[in-house]
Parts: C-alpha cells; structure tokens; sequence
C-alpha cells in the first residue's frame, strides 16, 4: 500500500496514476462527508466525478456521480461440468446461438419478456411495491425496463468461454442494469447538481453534487439505487441462464444441467457495511468487495484472460479489490491508434466477431491485467486464472 496523504491510500505506484485521476482523487479525499480515506485500486483510472477504481467511504451525505450510471455493473462466472474436450472445434455455431439468446449492443432489448425471466421481473415488480416508489414509477423512468432485463448491452460488457488451469469450461459475463439503471442515475445526478445551486454549493468538480443525509432526496436516492442495483443482479443472472443453456444444448443435451459453481458479485456499487468500527455507505466505483473469503471476479480486456479471486479482508481497503485491467486509452484514442491488424493478432484462439467497431475494445487499449493482480496481493488470493476461447460483444 502507498500512503499518498491521511486522506489518500493507493494500491498502485502513485508516479502510475494519470493526473487527471489524482486531482479527482484528491477532490473527493477532501469532500467533508468521506470516511478515514479513499481507497484507490491498482486499476484507476478518470471517470465522471470520482475515478474508476475507487472506494469511498461515507457518513452524512452520497455524491452520486462517485457510485456512477451503471448502477450494480459487475461479473458473474459459472463453473460448468465440461471440459475443453467437450468443446466443439469451431465454436462459431455456439457462439452465433448465444448471441441469438442474449441482446446486445446500445438500446437493444428482448423483443418479449422471456418465460424464463418471469419470476425476475415479479421479483423487481415487488420489490417496487415495497420500497414505495410503486411498479409505475420505474415504468415512468423506462417503460422498457421488463424487456432489459436479460440483455448484455455494450462497450466493455461481454459474454466469455473460458478455460481454467485444469481445462475446465466456464462462463463469464459482465453487464449492469441497463437503461433503466442508467437514467435513475442521471435522474438522480441531475437533481443532486440543481440541489447545489439552489443552496449556492460551490465544488471543485461539480459531477460531486451530492444528498445529504435524512432528506427525501437521499432516501429516494437510496432507494432507487439499491432497487437498481438488485436488477443488474438479476439481469446478469438470467443471461447466465441462456448463456448455459445454449452450452448444455449444444455439447450434451442429455443433462439436466451443467453448472456447478456460480459467483455473481457487483464492481459498480454503494450499500450500508461496517468498518473501522463505524457503519458507513461504502462505495465501489470499479471495484469489487473482497472481505475474507469473500469469492470475486477480475476480468481483463477481451484477448488477456481473467481471475477467479478470493478475498483477504484487508482492512485499508475498506475489504475491496480492484474490479479489472482497467482502460490506459480513451475510445477514441484507441480507434485512432490500434489497427485491426493489430486487434486481429491479439485475438488469435479465440471465437469472436470481426468488426472494427470493437477496436476501442482491443486488448492495448487496457493497462496490463497482469500488473493489476499482482498490485493487488495484499488484497485477494488468486484460485482460478481463466482465459477465453469465445468472446461475445454489442456495438
């Protein structure tokens, strides 16, 4: 660990962090409300308001542009009971078949909710009732959000095959909650910003706007977020399902199932926990919670391989680890720079579409997620290393 200031606690070479990224490091350390210090990952790097890769701990007051837009984003991975045996040699067909389960790519959703998704979309539909906000609210916000749920989406969210140490077959995926996550943030970022301006706030990063504690702004906030949070839960969940379905289908239809082992946790997050002796909201701006054997997924980009990780509680870390490579080029940097020569090459062994609209996405626009983990021993313990043999991606 480096101890930039009392305020700041990195687990990475701070010369290795952007300067863009440490002024918004440094403007959240210095928000009045944030606990002991912030703890910063091995893969930060800028974002909107705080830095991805970033945990913060609160009392009195949320900001929540630091939790983000894509609220409950995270991975989920299942172990299934094959090996690389079992696997096809061309594994287009299973890929295409996979794609035809799961929508991908911006604003593309299920045409119907599938029967499989029923009880999930009950389950959000109650979960509405109870927290009081109602089922039309959030029908309000995104009259699409039943369709949303079991749809990928894009940019870095992925559908993986991978093989671990010992050949063995799994699935990973990473998504959140969609669009209607995305605008009960912005809803909220939005109404936290008039809020500053109303009461003549002045920050050094406006994206820092934030509810004070025991106002029904914070409440509903609160409310909202945790009620998105559980449905980029869910969501990922039911694309799992498909996702292994499509797999027991297309290599023994004879089994009643295939999985044997599945983790599913969230790497863009806030919830209520304890530490250091006080109970504070504890957010993961890319980030996954890692307390003493808690199980955890680091994916790197889409050609370099993942890790199965457990935890080790460290107390420092607010018990965090980070939640990937994290990026070293902008999108538009890294469609400027890498060639699809250069996207092809990298990609070699493994099933994934060809298009250039996935360049942003190569593995070089992404910092080395071999220098993450192992900036990142005193935070986790590695139990499976994965690399991929089939990639899916949205536009």
């Amino acid at each position: 660990m480096h101890k930039i200031s009392d305020k700041i606690c990195a687990w990475i070479d701070p010369e290795r962090i952007e300067a863009e990224a440490m002024r918004q490091i440094e403007n959240v350390a210095a928000l009045p409300f944030v606990v002991q210090h912030v703890a910063v990952m091995p893969d930060t790097h800028r974002g909107i308001g705080a830095t991805i890769g970033t945990v913060i701990a609160t009392r009195g007051a949320i900001a929540p542009a630091t939790i983000g837009v894509d609220l409950g984003c995270g991975c989920v991975a299942a172990r299934t009971c094959f090996t690389a045996d079992s696997l096809p040699d061309n594994l287009r067909a299973m890929r295409e078949g996979i794609e035809r389960r799961v929508p991908a790519s911006v604003a593309k959703y299920n045409t119907k909710i599938q029967p499989t998704a029923f009880p999930r979309v009950a389950e959000m539909e109650a979960r509405a009732v109870v927290n009081g906000a109602g089922v039309e609210y959030y029908d309000k916000v995104d009259h699409n959000w039943r369709l949303e749920l079991g749809s990928l989406g894009s940019g870095n969210h992925f559908i993986e095959v991978c093989l671990d140490e010992q050949q063995r077959v799994w699935v990973m995926l990473h998504s959140g909650s969609r669009g209607i996550g995305n605008k009960l943030a912005m809803k909220h970022i939005d109404k936290a910003k008039r809020l500053m301006e109303s009461m003549f706030i002045t920050l050094a990063d406006p994206d820092l706007a934030y509810f004070a504690d025991k106002t029904p702004a914070f409440g509903e906030y609160i409310r909202d977020m945790l009620w998105a949070q559980h449905f980029a839960l869910l969501n990922r969940d039911e694309m799992m399902d498909r996702v292994l379905e499509e797999l027991r289908r297309d290599i023994e239809p004879n089994l009643e199932t295939i999985e044997e082992e599945r983790i599913n946790c969230h790497h863009n997050y806030c919830e209520m926990e304890s530490h250091m002796g006080m109970n504070v909201w504890t957010t993961r701006k890319g980030a996954i919670r890692a307390r003493v054997n808690d199980m955890g997924i680091i994916p790197g980009s889409m050609a370099s391989g993942s890790y199965i990780v457990r935890g080790k509680g460290n107390v420092a870390s607010f018990q965090s680890a980070p939640h990937g490579a994290g990026r070293r080029m902008s999108r538009g940097q890294a469609r400027k720079t890498i060639t699809m020569d250069e996207f092809r090459e990298s990609m070699k062994g493994i099933e994934y579409r060809d298009d250039p609209k996935l360049l942003d996405e190569a593995r070089a626009a992404y910092k080395p997620i071999e220098q993450v983990m192992a900036d990142s021993e005193e935070l986790v313990e590695v139990v499976h290393e994965l690399h991929q043999v089939l990639n899916v991606k949205g536009d």
